[in-house]
């Protein structure tokens, strides 16, 4: 794959060029590093951009590895959904899957040098007891009374912790570094913690398991990263980072670079919260087209293409922002008006009879695929005596410059008639319950004569419809920072009505799809068939987008 969005200038990019145009670095080697602790988001797919975007662009490589030091929060379900979704995005991984634990025994072994070397020891205090000892950000920490042991009794200590002879949380290993240092990740940071559960690719071979910040690092370098690129809350840890490097005989010395994580209005991008929403039932899994997930984004109707040209038009930057999610539906917005075939599909539906057309009428109307693309051919559009249209497009006492169907007035049936209301059929409560329609003949590819009709609306035929299960998604919440009070709870700011579903009819054409078949129904917006739930003969689209592009028609006024 090769495409703009992987080679849109930023500073890394150009860091990049002159590490290699200096001779710094003979060949590029990034690395995408989720933990498997959950489905990933639009902001790693930012991630992922970026960094099989790098690799791609100057000739390197990129390897997919799971940083996966917590067994306790580790599924196998999330390594599969990771794979899927870089995979689904358009991008391939240097060689087989890497995973941190793949570098266990090393990891020990340099763990093991560290103690050798008087650079870490096995300390006593609880997690409680080390957040105390280690101080604040205006006050220097205190050093643990267990700091000052010999390189030999800490050697010893942390093989009977290896060996599963302490509980969890009895003993941890910790670098020692600077208990005074005003970077409180150097005040002697915990490396290996007890863990007494089965790994998912280890099994039970360890009882002690490293922590994210001493595996990271040691990862790249075992792997040959040149550019270890990370989001901005990682910048502080970028002195831990490299003193690892500098205190351990590691093969190469990547270097760490960040940029500014993807903060999306309307959204929460946390782990932590999507984990809540799933938990709570607030979503259904993981991949709820509600969900910033990709595996959501993908059920939604998002395609690759759209989501990679939205990575490329927010940039990669230093400076945190809230990106208007906007954006994003003008990102798919963008693809599906190319690429989506059409199709008439009744959302609201109300019925029409057309008076002066016989009982057992029936003709087809071959119509395009898409506008403007011949490639998508052509399907067949029935007309019966009775169809459906939305009831939003008919109005009993309209206001001025209303051009939809009222009485006495004419619409074109879009690509079909001119048809007059001639009748309004009221049921027991008042409502209208049918329209009696009359069609003039003359109008089929031409406009009547001496008379303008503007208003132009959508069908299907009554006898040809199919019911179509239409699942209509709006934002998840109704604030643009749902979870900007850390003190407060962001589910207060649950947008109630994010999910409508309603029973549809579809043209024939609809009746056959294949799941996340993707289509724009005219006048409506885009939608995609549900990839669990759509069957044969029982479709179910969800929706992916309006057709209203708001976030377009600000730049047009701001280019103005």
């Amino acid at each position: 794959m090769s495409d703009e969005s992987t080679s849109a200038p930023n500073f890394i990019r150009t860091q990049v060029r002159e590490d290699l145009e200096a001779g710094r670095n003979q060949t590029v080697v990034t690395r995408f590093p989720p933990e498997p602790n959950g489905f990933l988001h639009i902001g790693h797919a930012k991630s992922i951009c970026l960094n099989f975007g790098i690799a791609e662009q100057f000739g390197g490589y990129c390897n997919l590895r799971f940083d996966d030091t917590n067994p306790v929060r580790e599924e196998q379900i999330y390594i599969d959904s990771i794979r899927e979704d870089v995979t689904w995005l358009g991008f391939e991984w240097a060689g087989e899957v890497r995973f941190a634990s793949d570098y266990f025994t090393q990891l020990h072994e340099w763990a093991c040098h560290l103690i050798r070397n008087g650079d870490a020891y096995v300390d006593d205090l609880g997690a409680d007891e080390i957040r105390e000892y280690r101080g604040t950000l205006t006050e220097p920490g205190r050093p643990s009374p267990w700091r000052d042991r010999s390189p030999e009794e800490n050697l010893v200590l942390f093989e009977q912790m290896r060996n599963g002879e302490f509980g969890e949380g009895e003993k941890v290993l910790r670098a020692k570094i600077d208990m005074a240092s005003p970077n409180i990740n150097l005040r002697d940071p915990v490396i290996y913690r007890i863990r007494h559960a089965s790994h998912h690719q280890s099994g039970e071979q360890w009882k002690i398991y490293p922590s994210y910040d001493f595996a990271h690092g040691q990862s790249d370098a075992i792997e040959g990263v040149t550019h270890s690129i990370c989001t901005l809350e990682f910048e502080d840890h970028r002195p831990l980072y490299d003193w690892f490097l500098e205190h351990l005989p590691v093969p190469a010395r990547p270097r760490q670079y960040e940029f500014a994580r993807l903060n999306l209005s309307y959204t929460v991008t946390s782990k932590r919260k999507l984990r809540m929403l799933v938990d709570r039932g607030i979503v259904d899994g993981w991949d709820d087209p509600r969900m910033p997930t990709i595996a959501g984004m993908r059920r939604r109707g998002y395609t690759p293409a759209s989501i990679r040209h939205f990575c490329d038009m927010i940039g990669v930057t230093r400076a945190d922002s809230l990106v208007d999610i906007q954006m994003l539906y003008h990102a798919i917005r963008s693809d599906l008006e190319d690429n989506a075939p059409r199709a008439m599909c009744v959302l609201k539906p109300l019925k029409v009879v057309l008076t002066n057309v016989p009982e057992d009428h029936e003709e087809h109307f071959e119509v395009a695929g898409h506008p403007a693309r011949s490639d998508m051919g052509t399907r067949r559009l029935p007309l019966s005596r009775e169809i459906w249209i939305d009831a939003d497009d008919f109005m009993e006492e309209p206001p001025k410059k209303y051009f939809r169907l009222a009485p006495e007035r004419e619409v074109r049936l879009r690509n079909a008639y001119v048809i007059r209301c001639d009748e309004v059929i009221h049921d027991a409560q008042g409502e209208v319950s049918e329209l009696r329609c009359s069609v003039d003949f003359e109008t089929l590819g031409k406009n009547p004569e001496g008379r303008k009709v503007k208003g132009v609306i959508h069908w299907v035929s009554a006898a040809h419809a199919i019911p179509v299960e239409v699942r209509n998604y709006d934002n998840l919440f109704q604030v643009e920072q749902p979870d900007r009070d850390r003190d407060g709870d962001f589910l207060e700011h649950l947008n109630e009505s994010s999910l409508e579903v309603i029973q549809a009819w579809g043209e024939p054409a609809l009746a056959d799809v294949a799941p996340e078949s993707r289509y724009q129904f005219e006048r409506v917006g885009y939608f995609c068939a549900d990839r669990h739930d759509t069957r044969p003969e029982h479709p179910v689209f969800n929706r992916t987008v309006s057709l209203k592009d708001g976030w377009a028609r600000a730049q047009k006024r701001q280019d103005s």
